[in-house]
């Protein structure tokens, strides 16, 4: 009896021992699972906070966008109904160069005449054939009146202030020069006619011989329509050249 109950304070501790171990299995269970837990929620935290500022810069673009294009429809009308305000208070004239915007103007010379009493006309087609001083464009008779024409056609848009040079060498020395506003021409399919005043060719033995010709037209903006070069002469009568 006595060894039964010497043997009871055994077994009492060793199933403290066991009670214990099992709570400290408890305890570390507990605590990894809390740890995990933990780690989850806060991926899942992220995961939230990631989308929801995506969603965020997505919206705000949207609206940057909506804003963006709203502007500039509220620009272009006011810039539209500005330009039409503006446009109505101009002349008519410079009113339909501005409303042609940047359509460039196309002017062709078609053709010089050589104009003289007394004589038929001499129409010269454009572009000019090849000349050289012994092979001229057309002769004059010193002391002569003579009148020059050009014939041109104006399309596709409105040529301001087209201007005409003239300008003329003997033996390498400039001798004349011309220039002249021909005017501002609207398109059309009549040609239109320009014609320089009249003139006196010079006389005497040193005003004979051939001329040099540099004819230009160019209008405001820069846009040369014509430059060509010829030769001409003036002799002591018509077609009769001078004896060497």
């Amino acid at each position: 009896m006595s060894t039964v109950v010497e043997s009871l304070p055994t077994l009492n501790n060793n199933n403290n021992n066991i009670v214990s171990s099992n709570m400290k299995d408890n305890e570390e269970k507990n605590m990894s699972l809390k740890q995990s837990l933990r780690c989850e929620l806060r991926e899942n935290i992220d995961i939230v906070v990631k989308d929801l500022t995506k969603d965020i810069s997505t919206n705000e673009e949207i609206d940057d966008n909506d804003d963006d294009k709203k502007l500039e429809k509220h620009v272009k009308t006011d810039e539209s109904n500005l330009s039409n305000e503006k446009l109505q208070q101009l002349p008519s004239s410079i009113a339909i160069s501005v409303a042609e915007g940047k359509k460039e103007a196309e002017v062709k010379i078609m053709s010089l005449t050589v104009k003289s009493p007394g004589r038929a006309d001499e129409v010269l087609t454009i572009p000019f054939k090849s000349t050289t001083s012994k092979a001229t464009l057309f002769t004059l008779k010193e002391g002569s009146k003579y009148q020059i024409k050009f014939l041109f056609t104006v399309s596709s848009t409105t040529v301001h202030n087209l201007k005409y040079t003239y300008m003329v060498w003997k033996s390498g020395v400039r001798v004349h020069q011309t220039k002249k506003m021909v005017g501002t021409f609207r398109p059309r399919e009549e040609p239109y006619v320009y014609e320089l005043e009249e003139g006196t060719t010079p006389s005497g033995f040193f005003a004979r011989g051939p001329f040099f010709v540099r004819s230009k037209f160019v209008d405001d903006d820069g846009n040369c329509y014509l430059d060509a070069t010829y030769y001409f002469d003036i002799r002591k009568d018509w077609g009769v050249k001078e004896k060497c």
